[in-house]
């Protein structure tokens, strides 16, 4: 009988001599950089990378994992430097009326429209609504921007906001206790009061990640519209005097405290969407509370009954 054909083995990466000292440990991923430089997809840098065709520092790398620092290596793809795309930054005050997305079916003026235009591809960091104003962020930077907008980052937007009526001490409370939607429990990290008018109050929200119009929502549910909001702070880099549809480029120490904010928040406390044990949930403007959630069935569809304490 003739024999059966030998499956083949896929190649084994060769083990790669050390690459950059310090930069292998808090760089970024060599594939990582190569497709951010439109080597092409992550997965095709990969095999780059096996096949022995990129070099850092004119040593060749052929094992995945090695991190680089793009700014100081030399990168090199089949021999040639690796050209990097330039990072950009823009801090922008949007007035109402204008659309954070990057395509508008309406034709409504965009945040984008607003910086000058790029050979890069350029899109707004989070979004405010079309009524809302005040400072949004432009970038080509995928990853702070994922990292600002994520709420397992919890990096701290601030508002002011106008609002119908007085709030007292007890709804102040609610909205950092948490206010329950048909999202979950929404809350807000800090709420101050910083003026008063004839009908109106004058709030300073916090927010540590950024639901569609958070705080809309949670003052409506307590009893209060939302008059006028504006964003006055994404972290550390603020509004300032930037006025309506104008904008300004970051500085490389804004951008650097953007990145650190971005990593000093740790994740998400688990369980947060919760209410405090042995605490009913919060009632709605009409009084009534959401129902409680079914228990999870076990596979054979059937709780399992508990033991009796005796």
């Amino acid at each position: 009988m003739p024999r059966p054909p030998r499956r083949r083995r896929k190649p084994h990466a060769v083990e790669s001599p050390p690459v950059g000292g310090a930069a292998a440990q808090s760089g970024i991923r060599l594939q990582k950089v190569l497709a951010a430089a439109g080597a092409g997809s992550r997965r095709k840098c990969e095999e780059l990378i096996l096949t022995g065709r990129v070099e850092v520092d004119r040593r060749t790398v052929t094992e995945l994992g090695v991190r680089v620092d793009p700014e100081t290596q030399e990168i090199r793809l089949d021999g040639d430097v690796l050209r990097l795309r330039r990072r950009v930054y823009y801090a922008v005050h949007k007035p109402e009326g204008v659309v954070s997305t990057n395509r508008d079916p309406s034709g409504r003026p965009r945040v984008i429209d607003l910086v000058p235009k790029s050979s890069e591809r350029l899109f707004a960091v989070g979004r405010l609504d079309l009524h809302s104003e005040g400072l949004i962020l432009v970038t080509n930077d995928g990853d702070l921007a994922n990292r600002l907008t994520h709420p397992r980052y919890g990096v701290d937007k601030t508002y002011r906001v106008q609002v119908a009526g007085e709030p007292g001490s007890e709804v102040l409370a609610r909205l950092t206790r948490g206010v329950w939607t048909a999202e979950g429990v929404m809350r807000a990290r800090h709420v101050t009061v910083r003026g008063k008018h004839k009908d109106s109050t004058i709030l300073e929200v916090v927010l540590n990640e950024g639901r569609n119009r958070e705080i809309r929502r949670m003052l409506a549910r307590v009893g209060h519209k939302v008059l006028k909001l504006t964003r006055l702070a994404v972290g550390p880099v603020r509004l300032a005097d930037l006025p309506p549809g104008a904008f300004r480029r970051l500085s490389p120490k804004e951008v650097d405290e953007l990145r650190r904010a971005s990593r000093g928040q740790g994740r998400r406390e688990k369980g947060r969407d919760r209410p405090e044990k042995g605490r009913l949930p919060e009632r709605d403007s009409a009084g009534r509370r959401p129902l409680p959630r079914r228990p999870r069935a076990t596979p054979g569809g059937k709780r399992k009954a508990g033991r009796r304490k005796k």
